[in-house]
């Protein structure tokens, strides 16, 4: 059994070796992608130089507080005004700056009288007021985007900005999910005698979508090993880059899973990571003519399965795709809690800010690694570290949203 740092040291070098290609989408396609190339403005940004107000455009001098209005200037229709001192252009948020104009009074702060307008009596300003000059955002030639970061509304902006059409971006993960199992029936049936609706495929599908990458419902296998041997061998053959089992890999009489894994060419790099919930995690590779599949053998507790998900499967293939994103928070512990073991707990847990902005957050229900309905009302899990087995009322605890 390993620890979970070393569990995902091993994940991490491993994915590491997935053939992840790149691919040119649509620049609105791209929302949600994740970028593989730097974006670099073709242009200066701002291109010219504009005012940031509707005011007066106007040539600095301390000693002048009254100007001549000698034209309009609107945004996206520049005329060529030459400003010298006692003279102003009435100017839109946006427009382009005239020669030797180089500062901008607020409509606001001025009287205006027919062509004229004068200072208010409490107003002041200073040269450079109010202008965004020439590449103050950014220039020509430098790096807009940084690549491997998730595109968001604001990026699509600044791509656009920088006349992108399309964004090249990392080809999606393609995750395969099977569950095993005689007790598990599908979702539309009703639950009799011993059986129980196959939950995980739905969670584990349901969290690849949330990070935009490919599932792939394999449906149920049952505790058979020439059926779990077909359809991992069917998996090899695809292709699907990641197999997700949920299931058979524990130590049960019936749990065949690691077995056929071994049977079927796969290495098992580790089986049991010391966590609770989730203790044995499997997680194997295959590799065949230079090519790399990553196999995750989750247990079947649907607590387990979906924490362990999280924990080393999302995280890791964001890693992969070069996007580093903790997203861990520090709260303040509402309640006293325990633990009897050595093992890394991931407690359920739920978490509120105060109306100072302080998080605090308590334990959820029983903590039973069965118990879907206390994961439901949970909003983040409570990093409980090895080498404690006690914290306090008060401590400040690590925790993961969910």
């Amino acid at each position: 059994m390993i620890s979970y740092s070393e569990a995902n040291k091993i994940i991490e070098e491993e994915l590491g070796k997935l053939e992840i290609k790149t691919e040119l989408v649509g620049l609105l396609e791209s929302t949600n992608r994740i970028l593989a190339e730097d974006i670099i403005s073709d242009i200066n940004l701002p291109p010219f130089t504009n005012s940031a107000v509707d005011g007066y455009a106007i040539k600095f001098n301390e000693e002048v507080n009254k100007w001549k209005i000698i034209g309009e200037i609107g945004a996206g229709n520049y005329k060529d005004y030459e400003i010298g001192d006692g003279l102003a252009v009435s100017i839109m948020t946006g427009g382009k700056m005239p020669p030797y104009g180089d500062s901008v009074i607020p409509i606001e702060d001025v009287i205006i009288e027919n062509d004229k307008i004068e200072l208010k009596g409490n107003s002041t300003y200073k040269k450079g007021m109010n202008i965004r000059k020439a590449g103050s955002d950014l220039l020509s030639n430098e790096i807009a985007i940084n690549k491997n970061i998730i595109i968001k509304p604001k990026h699509i902006a600044v791509a656009a900005t920088c006349g992108k059409t399309e964004l090249k971006v990392f080809r999606k993960v393609k995750i395969g999910v099977l569950a095993t199992g005689d007790e598990l029936i599908d979702i539309s049936e009703t639950p009799g005698k011993d059986k129980i609706r196959s939950s995980n495929v739905y969670s584990i599908l349901s969290a690849i979508k949330e990070f935009n990458q490919i599932g792939v419902d394999l449906g149920i296998a049952k505790d058979d090993k020439n059926e779990i041997r077909k359809r991992i061998e069917k998996f090899i053959e695809s292709d699907i880059d990641i197999l997700v089992t949920s299931g058979g890999v524990s130590v049960g009489k019936y749990d065949y899973v690691k077995n056929v894994m071994e049977e079927s060419g796969v290495k098992i790099n580790f089986w049991r990571v010391n966590i609770k919930p989730g203790k044995p995690l499997l997680f194997g590779t295959y590799g065949n003519n230079n090519k790399t599949k990553i196999i995750f053998g989750l247990p079947g507790n649907p607590v387990s399965c979906l924490v362990n998900f999280i924990l080393f499967i999302k995280n890791n293939i964001l890693k992969t795709l070069g996007v580093i994103e903790d997203q861990s928070f520090i709260a303040e512990l509402a309640e006293a809690i325990f633990k009897k073991d050595n093992k890394k707990h991931f407690m359920r847990g739920f978490y509120k800010k105060d109306s100072d902005g302080n998080i605090f957050v308590n334990r959820v229900g029983t903590q039973s690694s069965g118990n879907l309905a206390e994961m439901g009302k949970s909003n983040c899990l409570i990093i409980f570290d090895e080498d404690k087995i006690k914290l306090n009322k008060g401590d400040k605890v690590f925790c993961i949203p969910i």
